[in-house]
């Protein structure tokens, strides 16, 4: 089976890391296009082997690329298209379908209750969506909770299969030995108590929480920010007027690999920590979080939909604001250190678990045969027993 990714774009981000993952995990060939910015995971993908294409789009209104991207499609001969992100969906499917392609399958990342790709949803954009969505076979949700807001937007129940993202579990193995050198390198003391944030530097994000919560903790308590984006001057100037930007460390972007970008990769820095914070109060899946109990660090979250319905040890669930995390934060310093190892909930998500699933997917698309009914899946393959969700942390 020769299988065409389609994404949006391949600069390091939660989809685009996630799309090179699942590439190393699928038993069949795979081709990637760009609709624009070839960043550092498109570098990745060549390193791994894989074709990558940038189509060179202009912006969202460029629908000269939709012609550009059928051409590609056809002279690639591949059995099915698979998109990425809205835009990479809005122009994939219509391309597919008219270069030949009938397997189409789609996954949905970043559907919000309120926004799609940190963007406010609106009546247009779901218009759009619906339309090329009709053009398809089969659309991933990467969460129950995707699955449910899929279905609300009118995306009919059958068409929609849930495959969750997933890790490399060895990656994210504790390692004390990287843990010493990654803090070395970044200038923490080794016996610094270091809190770690982990996604874009978004509004929606919250992240000026922790950083308002770090002022009123310990001097010996850091902030380390992994990831980029357009709130890092405001986070920065929050830090300042906090008094606390002499404690807060922002690091940019990191890859789940090396490739070659200088410093530490992202698995190397969440040795580093010693307790995560996820503020966010809407996720997709919460995948910052899984990573994090895959390195066998406590976690406080706001949202994540990755761990609903499974038992986790070492994940809190923190509803409020500063002073909420103020009171998670001092208990998790205060409690004493467990084991580094993976809980149950992290290795449900093991990246070849997610790769068997999603070609169940292809192989259906493929031969034209509806999915099949929630209920039949759920009777033919094991699932985790459900669990009461984590106690949680109340503001007054």
């Amino acid at each position: 089976m020769r299988v065409l990714h389609i994404i949006t774009g391949l600069g390091v981000g939660g989809a685009e890391q996630q799309l090179r993952l699942l590439l190393r995990h699928l038993p069949v060939t795979c081709e990637v296009v760009t609709l624009t910015n070839p960043g550092a995971v498109a570098d990745g993908l060549r390193a791994d082997g894989v074709r990558v294409t940038d189509l060179g789009m202009r912006g969202n209104r460029d629908l000269a690329a939709l012609p550009r991207l059928a051409r590609t499609i056809r002279a690639g001969g591949y059995d099915l298209v698979h998109t990425h992100l809205y835009r990479a969906c809005v122009y994939g499917r219509p391309a597919a379908r008219l270069a030949g392609v009938r397997a189409i399958v789609a996954t949905e990342h970043s559907l919000g209750g309120t926004q799609l790709e940190g963007r406010p949803l609106s009546a247009g954009v779901r218009a759009l969506y619906l339309a090329s969505e009709r053009l398809g076979r089969a659309t991933v949700a990467v969460s129950p909770a995707v699955a449910d807001r899929l279905r609300a937007w009118g995306v009919p129940a059958p068409r929609i299969e849930v495959v969750p993202n997933g890790i490399d579990l060895a990656r994210f193995r504790f390692d004390p030995a990287s843990r010493r050198r990654t803090r070395r390198q970044l200038g923490l003391p080794q016996d610094a108590y270091v809190i770690g944030g982990i996604g874009r530097l978004a509004a929606a994000k919250r992240f000026d929480v922790v950083v308002r919560a770090l002022a009123e903790l310990p001097d010996d308590c850091r902030l380390l920010l992994v990831g980029g984006g357009a709130e890092e001057d405001a986070l920065r100037r929050t830090a300042r007027e906090a008094g606390v930007a002499d404690r807060v460390l922002l690091t940019g972007e990191r890859p789940c690999d090396p490739d070659g970008t200088p410093g530490p990769d992202l698995p190397s820095l969440v040795c580093a920590m010693d307790v995560l914070a996820s503020p966010s109060p809407e996720e997709t899946f919460g995948l910052a979080v899984v990573e994090a109990l895959a390195c066998g660090l406590p976690v406080l979250y706001s949202s994540c939909p990755a761990l609903e319905g499974l038992p986790t040890p070492g994940a809190r669930r923190v509803t409020g604001g500063t002073g909420a995390f103020v009171r998670a934060l001092t208990e998790a310093r205060g409690a004493p250190p467990g084991p580094r190892t993976a809980p149950d909930a992290a290795r449900h998500y093991d990246i070849a678990r997610s790769a068997e699933r999603l070609m169940d997917v292809y192989a259906t698309a493929v031969s034209g045969r509806p999915l099949p009914s929630a209920a039949s899946r759920a009777a033919s393959s094991p699932s985790a027993s459900p669990s009461p969700t984590p106690q949680g942390v109340s503001s007054p």
